[in-house]
């Protein structure tokens, strides 16, 4: 395991503007399939390998181009941490966003969460505003379970729990989530006018 020094922070209370990214970045993952069995291990990606997470699966990473938006947005993997950074442009009338997508499984099948409370990052934020959402194959019109991420930038890894629940839905009525239906984490930079964003992972995992 990576020895780093990190600050644990509490998570804010959820607010209207960290849904707005939970439409789009999930399409791919949003299936009607039956919970798939096998265990779930905690840990889903600690960056130890270039283009998959833990699981074996590849990192999925997409952003507002598919709707029009001008964000641009860069990967780095190295010595076990992720570093994502660029510039967000909506596109017209809407917020614009860049998302990291971390499948659960091979073949977008949902997977048993239940037996976690919620979701772990080490995380270091230099700049914007950040999100992660639970996707779920119950939830059909993208408006996914989530909730803002919001550490001090002051060059530090900080350790944030978020609870399953705690992430709410943005427009949609709020139903719980289904812990045992989860085909994916998201985490997401967004604004709703032209700004930087630049944050580096550690590690995501379950709780």
């Amino acid at each position: 395991m990576k020895t780093r020094t990190f600050t644990t922070d509490t998570p804010i209370t959820h607010t209207a503007i960290a849904l707005i990214k939970g439409f789009a970045f999930s399409a791919l993952f949003s299936f009607s399939c039956a919970s798939f069995g096998e265990n779930l291990n905690p840990m889903i990606d600690d960056f130890s390998n270039a283009n998959n997470n833990n699981l074996g699966i590849a990192r999925q990473f997409i952003n507002d181009s598919i709707a029009g938006g001008g964000t641009t947005t860069t990967q780095e993997v190295t010595q076990g941490v992720i570093n994502a950074k660029g510039d967000i442009i909506p596109p017209r009338g809407q917020p614009g966003w860049a998302s990291l997508v971390l499948p659960l499984d091979a073949q977008s099948l949902p997977r048993d969460a239940s037996a976690f409370e919620g979701v772990r990052l080490l995380i270091k934020i230099n700049t914007g505003s950040l999100s992660v959402s639970a996707n779920s194959t119950e939830i059909s019109n993208f408006d996914y379970h989530a909730a803002p991420v919001a550490v001090v930038a002051d060059g530090k890894f900080h350790e944030v729990k978020i609870p399953f629940a705690s992430m709410k839905r943005a427009w949609s009525e709020q139903t719980p989530l289904n812990t045992k239906t989860i085909t994916s984490l998201s985490i997401v930079a967004f604004g709703v006018q032209k700004s930087a964003f630049d944050f580096v992972l550690d590690e995501v995992s379950f709780y």
